[in-house]
């Protein structure tokens, strides 16, 4: 078997590891469970990173992806008690109408342009030769903290906006259910 196939297969395995565990994630009804079903499609992800020969970002997606998301959101599930009501169950089964009409549009979609879409064969600035004298951390780093520098600050912030509103929301619920 030569590197090539082995690296075709290995990718096979690991993009149906991948859609598996995303399925699994967004069909759960334990919170945790799909929880841990995400940390799973996030490693499988950081995978085909390394695949493709983007270990800076593999590593990125571990650690910040896996690591850190992942931790806030099973922090925020541990503080949000989840609570049913009949109304509620009623909304719900509306959404659920809701949510298979738009996955069904977003299939199509991605069918459409699955058929049409045509590559053009153009090389950027970073080709694989370039990549490796320069250095794929050194690259990476070089278009997020210059070219890319302001977008970063902007998610960066937008991110520590939905933390303090997550940290708010939970703690206005916490001192409602204190004075009850």
């Amino acid at each position: 078997m030569d590197v090539i196939t082995l690296k075709w297969l290995l990718f096979m395995t690991v993009a149906l590891l991948t859609i598996g565990s995303s399925i699994m994630m967004v069909t759960r009804r334990n919170p945790i469970h799909s929880a841990l079903w995400l940390v799973v499609t996030f490693c499988s992800i950081a995978v085909i990173y390394l695949l493709l020969g983007a270990q800076f970002i593999a590593a990125a997606q571990v650690i910040v992806y896996a690591g850190a998301i992942m931790m806030l959101i099973l922090f925020v599930i541990m503080l949000v008690r989840l609570e049913k009501e009949g109304a509620e169950e009623r909304r719900k089964s509306r959404m659920k109408y809701a949510g298979a009409y738009l996955t069904l549009i977003l299939f199509l979609e991605l069918a459409v342009i699955s058929l049409t879409f045509f590559m053009t064969g153009k090389e950027g600035r970073y080709t694989p030769e370039v990549m490796e004298t320069a250095g794929n951390v050194r690259a990476m780093g070089g278009l997020l903290y210059g070219k890319y520098l302001f977008p970063f600050e902007i998610a960066s912030i937008l991110l520590l906006v939905g933390i303090i509103g997550a940290v708010v929301l939970v703690r206005g619920k916490a001192t409602r259910r204190k004075t009850d």
